[in-house]
Parts: C-alpha cells; structure tokens; sequence
C-alpha cells in the first residue's frame, strides 16, 4: 500500500499546512534530501494551544500534539514532493518540548509524530530521533517538531 493509500485508508485528512511564521522556509532540497522547518500542532476549535508539559499538559495531551505536528510535516512533504509516495524515508525527526523541569516524558510525547510516520510509511518511517526540553517555544507552543525525509529524484 502506497503512503497515499494509507492516509486514506486511515481517514486522515492533512491540513493545508502552516507556512513559516517568520523569515525563513518551510522546507529545503538538496539531493535527494528534504529538510522540514519545525512545524507544531494545529489550532483546535481556532485556538493554538500554548503551555508547558508538566503545568499545563501531560504526556498524553503531548502525543496528541505531537501527532498533529507530524500531519503539518506530512503536509509539507506533499506540498513540496507533490505526493507522499515519492518519499523513500523518514530519516530523522528532532523534537522540542516545552516543560517545565520536573517533566520527564519528553520521549512519550514525541511519539506522537513518530508513531504517525511509522504508520503512514511503514519500516520506510523508521527514523532516527532526538528530543528537548525547552524552557520556551515560540508563541508558547508546547511542541515543534522537524524532520529529514530522502525522496525519489523528481527529474
């Protein structure tokens, strides 16, 4: 089953995608790599969610976010390949976490995009990864995540 296929067979509709929120792009080619600026969860009933994990949210809200992070990477992917299906593999994802110093379920929450990749590519969404912590993300945002993906020449 193609990765197209899989979005559709799991009813995900992805979201138009958010463009750069300052001077920079959502993504750059090179090769035949794809790399992807970080990108957060989608607003929820017109509202983006701002706090920090460990105070205002918990590791299951976080993997809720980070999943929704992951549709906006998959966006990007199709926007600037034209179809999920030209991806050959998820190479790295990196994650940044709003928390609080006590939080420690920084892993839990950044499979939330993991688990989505995986289940959208198969063994080709399989990457490597790493996660922060951070004092402050902007605009608040509990979470930004950014990715690395290898495509098929476009030519």
């Amino acid at each position: 089953m193609t990765a197209e296929e899989k979005l559709k067979s799991l009813n995900i509709v992805l979201p138009t995608g958010s463009g750069p929120f300052a001077n920079y792009v959502n993504a750059v080619r090179t090769g035949n790599l794809l790399f992807i600026a970080g990108k957060s969860c989608g607003a929820e009933n017109g509202v983006y969610p701002k706090g920090k994990f460990g105070r205002e949210y918990d590791a299951k809200a976080g993997y809720r976010f980070a999943c929704s992070a992951g549709l906006e990477l998959l966006a990007v992917m199709r926007h600037e390949l034209g179809s999920l299906n030209h991806v050959v593999r998820v190479v790295e994802v990196q994650g940044f976490v709003n928390a609080t110093e006590e939080f420690e379920e920084h892993a839990q929450v950044l499979n939330g995009c993991s688990d989505l990749l995986i289940e959208v590519f198969g063994e080709r969404g399989l990457h490597v990864r790493s996660v922060m912590g951070a004092n402050s993300l902007r605009s608040g945002l509990p979470v930004i995540v950014k990715a690395v993906v290898e495509f098929h020449s476009l030519d």
